[in-house]
């Protein structure tokens, strides 16, 4: 029988439209399906919007590989379709001596990942590049920056426009059956009507939604189980957001649950503090930020930020990320499978992409492309 479609993408979240914009370099008959009314409505619009170096990372895992290129790609992206970004640098900042010896951990780990731009900062250093920040010292990363991340998905979007990508929006996958050698699809429209295609590949992008989507097909793996993780930010009011120029993170957590609050600046002259760590009781989409943890952020950021009074702060913004690890868990690696073992060839998996998913989203899809290859070459 022959398919409607070539190649289809679940999710057009900045994950998704790299992967359709790659693809779409060598591949035709490509159609994105988005549950939304408009592209990278849900995690790849709620995040610092921060390009990573790739230093936090186990060396050998899929999140540090895809960061360290991914970094280098986007920056050079960037420069090429005139997408807005700035080089500023990032300082992650120890105030007592229990840190000193996690930066050293981390300083060794980066050098492990080939992140090798890293430089330690004193107390004074650290003053000559943030008059207003304390740290007794500090791990200073020039090639982490900042990125206007619409622009960046619209360049995906309009890149896999020209190379004739399909975009369906307002569009929900309701059923995946496999059928011999290709995927039925049945998906619900904007007026509530149910309509069906046939797909030979599928690609499993829709992030908060990537494990329903798998179980929709038949694939039940523990590991994909996918847990919601609330993230708020409180923004620091003029004119104080102008006192801090580069993103400066406390030493992360234990395990890399989380990398700590941290102040973010963007590229509109704003800065914000955030995200923290809230798993949700049920994988809901709750984007209500909760006011009274406010007191919770300034002390957690006043002794980094001793500018800071309590009513500099104001609620931002909240996203959610997929995360694979249950609360207290060590940090999970990226999930980038094509599914041919589990029975389902031509259907890859991509579960858990959080943070650095942003940064690393080129990287995915230059990755994807090489298991779309070795697919067709097996």
């Amino acid at each position: 029988m022959t398919t409607d479609i070539n190649i289809t993408i679940i999710g057009a979240g900045v994950v998704g439209l790299a992967i359709a914009s790659k693809l779409s370099e060598t591949q035709n008959s490509i159609f994105v399906l988005e549950k939304n009314s408009k592209f990278g409505q849900e995690t790849s619009s709620r995040n610092s919007e921060v390009i990573h170096s790739g230093i936090y990372y186990p060396v050998d895992s899929l999140k540090t590989k895809l960061c360290v290129r991914g970094n280098h790609m986007l920056y050079d992206i960037c420069d090429k379709n005139d997408i807005p970004y700035k080089r500023c640098g990032k300082l992650i900042v120890a105030t007592d001596d229990q840190e000193l010896v996690e930066l050293q951990n981390i300083y060794k780990r980066a050098i492990s990942n080939r992140v090798n731009d890293l430089s330690f900062l004193n107390t004074k250093e650290i003053h000559e590049l943030e008059p207003n920040i304390y740290g007794k010292k500090a791990l200073f990363s020039p090639s982490t920056g900042i990125i206007d991340s619409h622009q960046l998905m619209k360049f995906f979007v309009a890149s896999s426009i020209n190379n004739n990508v399909d975009f369906a929006f307002n569009s929900k996958v309701s059923s995946i059956r496999k059928i011999n050698n290709y995927y039925q699809i049945e998906v619900i429209d904007h007026e509530g009507k149910p309509f069906l295609f046939t797909s030979k590949t599928i690609i499993n992008a829709a992030g908060l939604e990537a494990e329903k989507i798998s179980k929709m097909v038949g694939i039940n793996n523990n590991k994909y189980k996918t847990y919601f993780c609330k993230g708020e930010y409180f923004s620091i009011k003029p004119p104080k957001n102008k006192l801090v120029s580069r993103l400066v993170y406390p030493v992360p957590f234990k395990n890399l649950t989380g990398l700590g609050i941290h102040a973010t600046v963007d590229l509109g002259g704003g800065l914000k503090l955030g995200p923290n760590v809230e798993y949700l009781d049920k994988n809901i989409y709750d984007y209500k930020i909760n006011d009274s943890h406010k007191d919770d952020f300034f002390n957690s950021a006043k002794n980094i930020f001793p500018f800071l009074t309590l009513d500099d702060l104001q609620a931002e913004m909240v996203g959610i990320r997929p995360k694979i690890q249950k609360k207290g868990e060590a940090i999970q690696d990226f999930i980038i499978v094509e599914e041919k073992k589990s029975g389902f060839p031509n259907f890859i998996n991509l579960i858990g992409i959080e943070s650095p998913g942003l940064t690393a989203s080129p990287a995915i899809a230059e990755y994807v492309n090489k298991l779309i290859l070795n697919s067709l070459n097996n």
